[in-house]
């Protein structure tokens, strides 16, 4: 079912120039930086998506009475009419709202009038669900639209200037009936193209590694062909083929391309009669969206993780050329090309003299001249929004349409989600994270050459792409390599700056916001008062599913940007979770299907189930066309040791619990990354909000004391403790089983690292960072992306120091590079500082005392009983884990991201006894002594 969102009678309603258009609400939130600059992001990137001439860019907003100011997330696709009078914009994310009456979870299609140049909107169109396929019939009254989980497609009708859902029929099913290739899966119709007659369409069945062919005069599916290489030929099983398809281009009536994203390749497929594959041309990296010229003799191929675009003759089904499009020649000021780039659409000009390709990873669209000879294709860089998903052009070629998936959330009040059933005033706010991410829509004339030079200077300074490295922070970082020979890397869980930090005597905290302060976090704190205050650090992700890729990559994929708003809306389905080595579930870092048997029995027994070790959302190497991007691939590119305690843990996996399960010799992790397997301690447990991060320092700390002995300690550590996420309060061992108990908990692990470090051999050549992966449980009156991260050990600045310069995730990655002599691992960390503000080579002693919150009285777990803050009556009170159970009742704990986040935000806030929510700062400023 579908709903039509009518044209309000208000001029507001419509997108013209000086009315809703707007270049002011997406770049007037930063408060500390000069906005005329461009806006800050947390990956260390400026935005400036009104630099091109005549630019006018503005969120889209759904103008519903009710919900006035409603900006939509992810916008994915544009789409020109054939007569270039309408433009269609797809959305496809985070777009659940509550708006006082119920939660509505659909998707959108703006339609815009673009007979004139600029947009005139007409009319928003709610879809209950999509991906990202839509496709105008040749005569421009009917369009198409891929009904993502539903499994279907909607078939929408003009009737006079509006549009509705097709009163023929109901939508039409593919009939796959839940089932998608995976474990706990479901299908997903993704991309979309028509025969040229008009007469049949081909869907991409993104998670069932198959298309399906439906015609459309019987509204009735007449094909499908599994493109799986052992599905098509027995004699091929096992062999990688056909898998994850995303996008189609229908050549005439007879030909469709489809390109197979965890393959790297594109898939021609025969459709008159029953679907036949004929042929499979290789293109590299993660090929996603295509583009077919006009006498459909060329085919365009876009490819995240190559950062190209590859030209295929479509007579001979060969690849003509490959174009690199990360910048023109001689802008980037490194020599050794980083890939990350993520060109993710592409449309040719009306003349086909130029194609528009947008590069999500660069906030800009690549204007590629076909006419110029390699390696000057490339010939400018035009400043986009937060990440370009699709562009458009008009029938001219006079106007350029770009929609981009997300913006910065601003300061983070508090609001809540519309994850719970129960209605509440904080759901009202629509403000989780994702909500605050806007999608927008920037239209600008074709820029003139003299322009498009000055535009690829701002994307260029955008990126410091020209920024050559510091020599003084070169000479700092070449001074800390001589002495630092390991580096320890801990990530934790979902904390926001204020919740942890905001009642700390120094920085710009807020007091009001305060969840888990000093008593709670007592160690956190120390950090800060005894080395560094890091009041100005930002994740770079927005959620789990993004943050960890962050957190290990210094980048996203395009894959995962795609799916994980998509995933992130509660209860619309089982999308799967693909951004930590498993792929639908299945653990793709194991070759063989026996073996993953063996490691986990719900496997099905398929031999042709994503066969290889290709993980559809790892990043490739700076270097080669390989997956291999992560942090720990380039420590070991360069030589250094790594050693895994609980990165990248299969999380469909939930072994029994065991206090020490070394001790019983019981397996708690199985790496799902091939270059972990052999490098993971398998008794350190991965995601599982059931055990208390104690336990698990107790491993990490059984094995160090083994490195000590045998002067075996690696160069990378890579340590999870993530109970500080919180969660299953009724099943947590040793009565770990409160909010205050279980983040006390997490503090007090942290701590007895630093200090087993402390104490060790290893203190004077061994740096511990400290990062949250996201920061999305708790508000923060600064940005809902502001963190806690600290540094620790030896020639880090000491006495509690403030440092307020701006550092993110992206930072922090690029700082271990350094010390540790490896690559950086993508064009964001290439061209990023290192936090040298952080550092003072005469801080060379430094020690650390571990002190366990009086929270931990109350639990069961072995605490010394020399510790300071003995007393559990220093605790503030709690509620009983009865209490908090009931109150988060149906909450998913299995996975990251599986919670309804802000509901439980609020439930903590209440459940601690902070009074009323904050509906904003409250007027209060950082105390005077700050």
């Amino acid at each position: 079912m579908t709903r039509c969102i009518r044209p309000l009678a208000t001029a507001a309603f419509l997108l013209a120039v000086g009315q809703v258009i707007t270049g002011s609400s997406a770049i007037a939130r930063d408060q500390d930086d000069d906005t005329a600059a461009g806006q800050w992001i947390p990956t260390g990137q400026r935005i400036t998506p009104n630099a091109a001439a005549g630019a006018v860019f503005t969120e889209l907003e759904l103008g519903l009475a009710e919900l006035p100011h409603f900006r939509v997330n992810q916008a994915v696709t544009t789409l020109t009419s054939h007569d270039g009078k309408t433009l269609l914009v797809l959305t496809s994310g985070y777009n659940a709202r509550w708006d006082g009456t119920g939660m509505s979870k659909s998707e959108y299609i703006f339609v815009f009038d673009i007979s004139h140049g600029m947009p005139k909107r007409m009319q928003v169109v709610e879809v209950p669900n999509t991906d990202s396929g839509i496709v105008f019939a040749p005569d421009d009254r009917h369009f198409y639209v891929a009904g993502g989980i539903d499994d279907n497609v909607h078939v929408f009708a003009r009737n006079g200037e509006t549009w509705s859902e097709d009163k023929n029929g109901a939508p039409i099913a593919l009939g796959h009936h839940d089932h998608g290739l995976g474990i706990g899966v479901t299908p997903s119709a993704a991309g979309l193209d028509l025969a040229m007659d008009g007469n049949k369409l081909v869907v991409a069945d993104r998670y069932n590694d198959a298309v399906t062919v439906i015609d459309l005069v019987g509204r009735r599916v007449i094909g499908e062909l599994d493109l799986r290489p052992g599905v098509i030929d027995p004699r091929m099983h096992g062999v990688p083929g056909g898998e994850y398809p995303y996008w189609v281009k229908v050549k005439g009536n007879d030909t469709a391309y489809v390109s197979s994203m965890r393959d790297g390749e594109i898939d021609v497929i025969d459709i008159n009669g029953a679907p036949r594959l004929t042929a499979r041309i290789k293109v590299g990296g993660t090929p996603n969206r295509m583009v077919l010229n006009r006498m459909q003799s060329l085919l365009f191929v876009a490819s995240d993780n190559a950062d190209t675009v590859t030209v295929i003759d479509t007579a001979t089904n060969r690849v003509r050329e490959v174009i690199d499009v990360i910048a023109p020649p001689g802008l980037l000021a490194r020599k050794q090309r980083f890939r990350g780039a993520a060109p993710n659409a592409l449309v040719l000009s009306p003349d086909e003299r130029t194609l528009y390709v947008t590069l999500g990873g660069e906030n800009a669209l690549a204007v590629v001249r076909l006419s110029e000879k390699p390696p000057d294709r490339v010939a400018a860089l035009i400043p986009t929004g937060w990440y370009p998903n699709s562009v458009s052009t008009s029938a001219d070629g006079g106007m350029i349409y770009v929609v981009n998936g997300r913006s910065s959330p601003g300061e983070h009040s508090g609001g809540c989600s519309v994850n719970d059933p129960n209605p509440t005033d904080c759901r009202k706010k629509n403000e989780y994270i994702l909500q605050l991410s806007h999608a927008g829509l920037v239209v600008f004339p074709t820029p003139s050459e003299h322009d498009l030079r000055q535009l690829t200077d701002t994307v260029a300074a955008n990126n410091s792409f020209r920024i050559r490295a510091d020599r003084r922070d070169e000479i700092l970082m070449m001074k800390l390599r001589r002495h630092i020979k390991h580096v320890i890397y801990v990530v934790k869980e979902n904390r926001s700056y204020d919740q942890v930090l905001g009642d700390l005597d120094r920085g710009n905290g807020d007091r009001s916001l305060v969840l888990f302060g000093t008593a709670i976090t007592p160690n956190q704190h120390a950090f800060a008062r005894q080395f560094v205050t890091l009041d100005n650090f930002y994740d770079s992700g927005e959620v789990s599913g993004n943050g960890w890729p962050w957190s290990t990559q210094a980048r996203e994929t395009d894959v995962g940007v795609k799916e994980l708003p998509m995933a992130s809306v509660p209860m619309r389905g089982a999308f799967p979770y693909d951004v930590e080595g498993g792929n639908r579930g299945v653990n793709v870092a194991i070759p063989t299907l026996a073996d993953r048997k063996r490691v986990n029995a719900a496997t099905p027994d398929d031999p042709d189930l994503l066969p290889g070790i290709t993980d559809i959302a790892a990043p490739a190497a700076p270097t080669k066309r390989v997956r291999r991007g992560r942090l720990w691939d380039a420590a070991l590119r360069a030589g250094r040791t790594v050693r895994n305690y609980g990165f990248y843990c299969d999380v469909k996996l939930q072994p029994a619990l065991e206090r020490l399960p070394f001790d019983k010799q019981a397996r708690a992790c199985s790496a799902a990354d091939p270059a972990l397997i052999a490098r993971t301690d398998i008794y350190f447990r991965g995601y599982d909000t059931r055990y208390p991060d104690f336990w698990r320092e107790k491993e990490w700390e059984r094995e160090f004391a083994t490195q000590v002995a045998h002067k075996t300690m690696p160069n990378l550590t890579l340590v999870r403790f993530m109970l500080d996420h919180m969660g299953t309060f009724g099943q947590t061992l040793d009565d770990v089983n409160t909010p205050q108990r279980q983040v006390a908990d997490n503090d007090y692990a942290v701590g007895r690292l630093i200090e087993a470090v402390a104490l060790s051999p290893y203190k004077k050549s061994t740096l511990i960072f400290v990062v949250e992966d996201d920061a999305q449980d708790g508000p923060d009156h600064v940005d809902a992306h502001r963190s806690t991260a600290f540094v620790v050990g030896p020639f880090v600045k000491q006495g509690g120091r403030v440092v307020s310069s701006r550092y993110t995730t992206v930072s922090m990655l690029r700082t271990i590079e350094d010390i540790l002599g490896i690559a950086p691992l993508s064009i964001y960390d290439a061209y990023a500082r290192p936090m040298t503000d952080v550092f003072d080579l005469k801080q060379k002693n430094w020690s650390y005392q571990a002190a366990p919150s009086a929270c931990l009285r109350r639990t069961r777990l072995p605490l010394p009983q020399e510790k300071a803050a003995a007393d559990p009556s220093l605790c503030p009170a709690e509620h009983s884990a009865a209490f908090w159970d009931e109150k988060t009742k149906g909450y998913d704990w299995s996975e990251e991201d599986r919670i309804p986040t802000e509901t439980f935000n609020r439930v903590l806030w209440e459940g601690l006894g902070q009074g009323p929510y904050p509906p904003a700062r409250g007027g209060r400023e950082p105390s005077p002594d700050r």
